[in-house]
């Protein structure tokens, strides 16, 4: 795996450190990447998957991937797989596959021994109930008429619970801890519920799940996990997590908080991100325009540079935005040095070559990346008739500029130099062909008499692989959709995000493998798309621009 620049020393690194020269653990380092599996990874996950995997590599320990499955409700087996791919995908591997499910046992066992010790109990208080006794934020809660119930009582129930005697919410097991706690979550939080559903590892095994609180720490603990790296949400978390693992006096793992990844222009809340799908403004969760990692990865985004934003983004405890542009710099940096060069005109205006035999085909030589020695050469036919962008011809232009007007000379990449000598026309004025002369004494070389500025890109028409491209602006019309809570943020979706072209290819593109990423010279860089591409059928998916270019359009 490419490594990233050097990441600077954040707050979890000194501490790791600190703790590793103390001796702390033995000076072991053990982590963990425990989603849920009820959804895709977006590029929130893949900083705390590069801070996970990357602290235990750099201090030569461990990282786990568990999967935190106490809600059969959303999760599924094609999540848990779509997660592990992702992974491997972002260039990191596991020590071992863990599933929270597969410490149901011992969980269960753990709250028993809450319950003995009067630390739980069983409550019949409906949902609407509980959530009426919880208080606010500025009220104390006030006690269930349950909470006294004796522990051989509550030991009962809870069995029975286990066993199916009860209906689906008819009871919990809340942890007894303070119900006038400043801290909501540890105001009697719940530790197991009623829920009669088929689980998609042990099927109907359990009719009871526990809480994701009671869960995560004691997960935590049974692998030994000395650091526990969480986003900032879990922090009023913490000291439920330090109470569970202090009563059962297990393993201390040390939950530790970092802010998580925002960016502009986008929404990574999972909640969010199936609001777009479900309500078909993308395609799907893999639609290029969304943050997840495999929407990412059909666009054509190199792992390598989502490995290195994370790290330009840094870890801290404070909240922040990153602007989408500094993700998409990091794209074009790596594939700046990794992709093929190839040429594609996107909109065509039609050359003839008058002093060019007819029939007559030439192939040059294209430099596949001038970035990489390595990379080779690649021939492209040369004929009578070619396309070249639109944009690359006026009329009349200024000294300025350097591509072809009528009566100038510009130098075609690879091949001649040609010389617009007139232009053709419709009927309504618009310029349809440019007839010019090719100066034959200038393959790849610089004429004696006169200096030549304008290079410009082309394809020969005759040999032009034909082929859909879809272009992509900002998902969103708003740099922050979510901030006027007073609107729907998906009224913010931008109309225009997607749009349809055609390019008009040099034939080798026919041989892009569906998922490679390439540069259209002076237009982009350009990805074969995974699910519509065949071998020599290809449809393109815009990755980036060459420049920012939405700055400078707003």
């Amino acid at each position: 795996m490419s490594e990233s620049k050097e990441k600077p020393v954040d707050f979890i690194r000194q501490m790791v450190a600190a703790e590793v020269a103390a001796g702390k653990h033995d000076g072991r380092v053990q982590t963990r990447f425990p989603p849920e599996p009820n959804g895709y990874l977006q590029i929130g996950h893949a900083k705390a998957i590069c801070l996970n995997f990357e602290i235990a590599r750099e201090f030569g320990g461990l990282c786990n991937l568990r999967f935190d499955d106490t809600n059969p409700e959303k999760e599924s087996d094609e999540f848990v797989q779509a997660i592990e791919k992702d992974i491997r995908w972002l260039g990191f591997e596991w020590a071992k596959v863990c599933f929270a499910s597969d410490y149901f046992e011992q969980l269960f066992d753990w709250a028993c021994r809450l319950i003995e010790s009067g630390d739980a109990y069983v409550d019949d208080l409906s949902f609407d109930e509980m959530r009426e006794y919880r208080g606010t934020i500025t009220t104390h809660g006030k006690d269930s008429p349950f909470r006294e119930r004796p522990a051989d009582e509550s030991l009962d129930l809870f069995k029975r619970m286990r066993a199916g005697e009860f209906a689906d919410g008819e009871k919990v097991l809340r942890a007894k801890i303070d119900m006038a706690h400043p801290n909501m979550n540890m105001r009697d939080p719940v530790m197991y519920r009623i829920k009669r559903m088929q689980h998609h590892r042990v099927g109907d095994a359990w009719c009871i799940y526990p809480s994701y609180d009671f869960t995560h720490g004691q997960s935590d603990s049974i692998e030994n996990v000395t650091h526990s790296l969480c986003s900032l949400e879990f922090e009023d978390h913490r000291p439920l997590y330090d109470w569970f693992i202090e009563k059962l006096d297990i393993f201390p793992s040390k939950q530790t908080e970092f802010a998580r990844l925002n960016l502009t222009y986008t929404v990574v809340s999972k909640r969010k991100l199936r609001t777009l799908v479900e309500g078909n403004h993308v395609s799907g969760w893999d639609d290029p325009r969304l943050p997840t990692l495999r929407g990412m990865r059909r666009r054509g985004y190199p792992a390598e540079a989502i490995r290195n934003f994370c790290a330009t983004v840094g870890v801290t405890k404070v909240p922040s935005i990153s602007d989408i542009a500094l993700l998409e710099h990091a794209v074009r940096e790596v594939l700046n040095r990794t992709a093929s060069r190839r040429m594609a005109v996107l909109n065509p205006l039609e050359v003839e070559l008058t002093n060019w035999a007819d029939g007559e085909v030439l192939e040059v030589e294209g430099i596949n990346n001038p970035e990489d020695p390595d990379a080779g050469t690649r021939k492209i036919p040369f004929a009578k008739r070619l396309w070249i962008e639109q944009d690359d011809f006026r009329e009349e232009a200024n000294r300025k500029f350097f591509r072809l007007k009528l009566g100038g000379e510009v130098r075609l990449r690879g091949a001649y130099i040609i010389k617009c000598d007139s232009v053709e026309k419709d009927a309504d004025g618009k310029v349809t062909k440019l007839l010019c002369s090719v100066d034959l004494d200038t393959l790849n070389k610089n004429p004696e008499d006169r200096k030549v500025k304008g290079v410009i890109h082309w394809v020969s028409a005759e040999h032009a692989l034909k082929a859909p491209v879809r272009l992509f602006d900002r998902l969103f019309s708003e740099e922050k959709p979510e901030a006027d809570k007073a609107v729907e943020f998906t009224e913010f979706v931008n109309p225009d995000s997607l749009r349809e072209a055609t390019a008009y290819c040099e034939p080798s593109l026919a041989k892009l493998a569906p998922g490679e990423t390439c540069q259209f010279e002076r237009v982009g860089y350009f990805c074969a798309d995974s699910e519509l591409s065949e071998l020599g059928q290809p449809v393109f998916n815009c990755t980036v621009g060459l420049r920012d270019t939405w700055a400078k359009k707003n």
